[in-house]
């Protein structure tokens, strides 16, 4: 359980210090993962996230794996990874159904005979689909929405810089003209490494690719995770393009 709770952690730890979801511990949660040190409350932490916790026990199941907190469980929730295929469409609309229905309210009616085509259980699936920020896109104020989806969707950069506890990152930020959302040209955007000392992507330096979620640095990626994520990005965009193509009342609700 350790290496993908740890992972977890370094994921984690930005929405749940920003208030937005998890426990109200995250401070232990920033600790764990900068330390890279399991304890046994690691999983009574991460159970606290009520976002994240159904679709890693969701993957977990479907694949066989006994741990929520597996690594290759916690890998492909934020990166992509094989584990997500074997949640088939049918599967996933049921679950999102049966969890987050209620939270949906009339929204839920608009996207049940939505065909997920090939959608997976993904974080990004998860901030395009469940979360109310794409309808919000529709009412001509999209600035607020588009930052929300943009810093709460998993996403890559190359460090350009790295300075102290912050770096210097380019990556391609979500932009909306009115009707398509998409990845933009590639811009500078300044992120935190760590706080304190604290931080979950070691040694950084200029040429690194990395994952970041909302502004803080989650970890360097391999090629093949980097792959995983750009993968994963396209199934989340082309699902929110194919919602923002509906009548924007029906989105609304």
């Amino acid at each position: 359980m350790s290496a993908g709770a740890i992972r977890f952690c370094r994921y984690a730890y930005a929405p749940n210090a920003l208030g937005y979801c998890g426990p109200d511990d995250a401070r232990a949660v920033l600790e764990h993962g900068a330390a890279g040190v399991a304890g046994p409350e690691l999983e009574q932490l991460a159970r606290g996230f009520e976002g994240a916790w159904p679709y890693l026990e969701l993957i977990a199941s479907s694949s066989g794996i006994r741990d929520p907190l597996d690594e290759r469980v916690v890998a492909a929730y934020w990166l992509g990874g094989p584990q997500l295929r074997a949640v088939d469409e049918p599967q996933l609309g049921r679950f999102v159904e049966e969890r987050f229905k209620p939270r949906m309210g009339r929204r839920w009616s608009a996207l049940s005979d939505l065909r997920l085509d090939r959608s997976t259980p993904h974080h990004n699936f998860h901030v395009f689909v469940v979360y109310p920020w794409i309808g919000m896109l529709r009412l001509g104020r999209a600035v607020e929405p588009l930052r929300v989806l943009d810093r709460c969707r998993i996403r890559w950069g190359v460090v350009e810089d790295v300075q102290g506890e912050l770096a210097e990152v380019r990556s391609r930020p979500l932009a909306f003209d009115g009707a398509v959302l998409e990845l933009g040209e590639p811009r500078m955007e300044r992120v935190t490494a760590s706080a304190g000392g604290l931080g979950f992507a070691h040694g950084l330096v200029p040429g690194a690719v990395v994952s970041l979620h909302w502004d803080w640095v989650c970890e360097r990626l391999t090629a093949s995770e980097l792959d995983g994520l750009r993968r994963e990005t396209a199934r989340a965009l082309a699902l929110a393009n194919k919602i923002l193509r509906r009548p924007a009342g029906s989105i609304l609700g």
